[in-house]
């Protein structure tokens, strides 16, 4: 249940792997550096100046060149200083469920954003929608006050809510709404048993008043916020593997990460992935209310199917078997483990070739700005380019919680 953790097992699997002990896919680090042109390439294009953003769930708000986060505080009255832990606590109340429904959408859904005029599919389309959806009082019992997310209300959201918010119809699927709805409720029960963090009445906004109470000097370290975010929301997941009594989340078993047999973990990965993608989702809304998180390098890229994908596609990450491509795979297979633990040590690797090519060390370059400059675009990119429509180079099969 820590970053730690994660890469730790995830060595595991890269020193498996590149002693050609992977069941399923090897490592060639001779591909490593091609594939980095490739990312500096796009980041220096996206951003000619190198002023990355953090790579995080505000970026999809911003879907189109708007800025529908900087709009919403402009017209709510929300921008000075004296708003800073309101502004915070809006902020996190949108991002934490806009997270959870941010998980694969499948190749032919879109959602139309009719205030702009424009279409946007995928990870925009979902942060779109999600942001309207939050606007209008989705997840606000008081609809008078619908800039909140607060646990009564997350309790009943319902697979039409979602549908409609979504625009969900037989021509326009969404992938796993039901896992998405679930989610949502599980989010509010969740904040409900958990008053210490999320208040009482619960409220996810409420997030920021315990990060802030735990601050030094208005920091706190990644490491904090992700551990708070495991514990506080663990039970939000699906329940799939667990150790006395604790669900592990986003945490699979694979032979090469054996360690002792009496150890209750051995053979466990975690990846915590859209954890970690919400924790690094909050860093701006904590910045707005005026907490700085320190010590970013110590959370992991994501395995998902952008970052690992960008790894398959240049090579850098090779199947044993070329049937693996064209398989349906569920998440919990073994290869599916194996190819997300070698995508978390090689973003590691990536970042460091980039960082070496830029000149710059990781506290001008961290983590969090290459998955956003950066690998993620750059995976996305290289799909397009590979196959019709985008696809993954794998076929996974997703309930809507994990990718």
């Amino acid at each position: 249940m820590s970053a730690a953790a994660v890469r730790e097992r995830c060595a595991r699997i890269m020193v498996a792997a590149e002693a050609g002990r992977t069941p399923h896919f090897s490592w060639h680090e001779d591909k490593l550096d091609a594939c980095a042109d490739y990312v500096l390439g796009v980041m220096r294009k996206r951003f000619p100046d190198l002023d990355v953003p953090i790579h995080s769930r505000r970026r999809h708000f911003e879907a189109g060149g708007i800025d529908r986060w900087g709009e919403l505080v402009a017209q709510r009255g929300l921008s000075g200083p004296e708003h800073a832990a309101e502004r915070a606590r809006i902020g996190i109340d949108l991002t934490i469920p806009s997270v959870l429904l941010d998980a694969g959408a499948g190749a032919s859904w879109e959602y139309y954003d009719e205030a702009h005029h424009k279409g946007f599919s995928r990870s925009e389309g979902l942060g779109v929608a999600s942001f309207d959806m939050f606007v209008n009082g989705a997840f606000a019992t008081d609809k008078s006050e619908p800039l909140c997310s607060d646990a009564a209300a997350l309790m009943q959201v319902a697979i039409d809510d979602v549908e409609r918010g979504f625009q969900v119809d037989a021509n326009n699927p969404l992938v796993g709404v039901e896992g998405r709805v679930k989610l949502l409720r599980r989010l509010g029960a969740v904040a409900c048993i958990n008053p210490d963090v999320f208040g009482a009445p619960a409220r996810l906004g409420h997030l920021y008043d315990y990060l802030a109470a735990h601050a030094v000097d208005g920091k706190i370290p990644a490491t904090l916020l992700l551990e708070t975010l495991l514990h506080a929301l663990g039970p939000v997941w699906p329940g799939r593997l667990a150790i006395g009594g604790v669900d592990l989340g986003d945490c699979w078993k694979h032979p090469c990460a054996a360690i002792d047999a009496s150890d209750p973990t051995d053979g466990l990965v975690p990846f915590h992935k859209l954890t970690q993608w919400l924790a690094y989702s909050l860093l701006e809304p904590l910045a707005d209310g005026g907490l700085e998180v320190t010590g970013l390098d110590q959370l992991t890229g994501l395995p998902e199917y952008r970052n690992g994908g960008l790894l398959i596609d240049f090579g850098v990450i090779a199947a044993r078997d070329a049937d693996l491509y064209t398989q349906a795979l569920a998440v919990d297979h073994p290869a599916i483990v194996e190819w997300r633990a070698l995508t978390v040590i090689g973003l590691d690797r990536l970042a460091e070739r980039l960082r070496a090519k830029l000149g710059l060390d990781a506290a001008a370059m961290p983590l969090a700005r290459v998955l956003e400059g950066g690998t993620w675009t750059a995976g996305r990119k290289i799909a397009a380019e590979r196959r019709p429509g985008g696809a993954p180079p794998l076929n996974i099969v997703s309930d809507g919680t994990v990718f």
